[in-house]
């Protein structure tokens, strides 16, 4: 007699709980590497979020004070309302004056250096902007205030724009909706009032910028790089007429002299720091670093964004303060 045996269809209940195991541990392993990976991808992004944020904020700034006291063929002369200097301008609406006797956006009939340059610590300072109030800047962070000309020379005019008849023994600024004077040999360029600061938006901190125009005088604003936290200047004089810096200091430590031109040091480099945060956290990262702009130090924020410190140093082409 033939005896037929059963064929076992499917699995049992053993191997089926091998299985699931097995499956279990697989997908464990998978996830581990998607997360880990998912993590790598958010560390790569924000790192090459804050180079790149850092490297534009410094290159804006750069290109921007290295010109520094341009002022066309009259460049390292005092510039001196009523003997070399003439205002056929109308009045700057919203103008941000700064400290000192004679800083507001054009050159005052007072017996004063013109500051073409001025800066203060937001919080720490004792003078400030008067418009400060307005471009609400972050506490413990830098404010720069910056006059010069904009090259290239010009013959065509916005309307909205000052500009600057020059010679090489006077100078003349006017509204773009003027004719030129004209003046024996003069050229022409733009005008412009610069004041560099951080502000929040939104949670979000910002390099941002004042500029002049006529409608609104200084009351522009230009919104250029996110996540700049913090911002430090280090202003560089020579001392001793070599043309190179022999001290490098913060803007409270900058007396009115040297700011005023009055004393023998002359201001040849400006160091720049910049905090660079970026955007979004990362909820696998805490921050405890301290970090050093400068001669300052940032506490520990112990958050979750990731933080670049990046700095530079501007030769001025144009010095600001001139040996007397």
């Amino acid at each position: 007699m033939i005896t037929k045996q059963k064929l076992q269809i499917g699995m049992s209940l053993v191997e089926l709980m091998i299985a699931m195991l097995i499956s279990l541990f697989i997908s464990a392993g998978l996830f581990s590497m998607f997360n880990m990976s998912s993590s790598n991808v958010t560390t790569t992004s924000q790192f090459t979020q804050l180079q790149e944020n850092g490297r534009i904020a410094l290159a804006i700034m750069e290109r921007d004070i290295s010109q520094l006291g341009f002022f066309g063929d009259i460049t390292g002369t005092d510039l001196l309302l009523g003997t070399n200097t003439s205002v056929s301008a109308t009045a700057v609406p919203s103008d941000c004056v700064g400290d000192g006797f004679n800083n507001a956006t054009f050159p005052l009939n007072v017996p004063a250096h013109f500051r073409r340059l001025w800066g203060y610590e937001q919080g720490n300072s004792v003078n400030t902007l008067n418009c400060d109030a307005a471009i609400s800047p972050i506490s413990g962070t830098d404010v720069i205030q910056i006059k010069r000309l904009v090259g290239p020379e010009t013959t065509v005019q916005d309307t909205n724009r000052y500009y600057a008849s020059v010679t090489s023994n006077e100078i003349e600024f006017f509204n773009g909706s003027s004719v030129a004077p004209n003046k024996l040999n003069s050229r022409v360029w733009e005008y412009q009032h610069h004041i560099y600061f951080i502000k929040n938006d939104s949670g979000i901190p910002i390099l941002s910028r004042k500029t002049l125009n006529i409608s609104k005088g200084m009351n522009n604003e230009d919104q250029l790089v996110e996540g700049i936290e913090n911002i430090r200047f280090l202003y560089g004089f020579d001392d001793d007429g070599d043309s190179t810096p022999d001290s490098f200091m913060p803007a409270n430590e900058v007396s009115t002299m040297m700011w005023d031109n009055q004393g023998f040091q002359r201001l040849v480099a400006i160091k720049i720091y910049v905090l660079v945060r970026s955007i979004q956290e990362d909820d696998s990262y805490e921050n405890e670093i301290v970090y050093q702009l400068g001669d300052k130090s940032i506490p520990a924020t112990n958050d979750k964004y990731r933080r670049k410190v990046m700095s530079t140093t501007v030769v001025l082409d144009n010095p600001v303060l001139i040996r007397n």
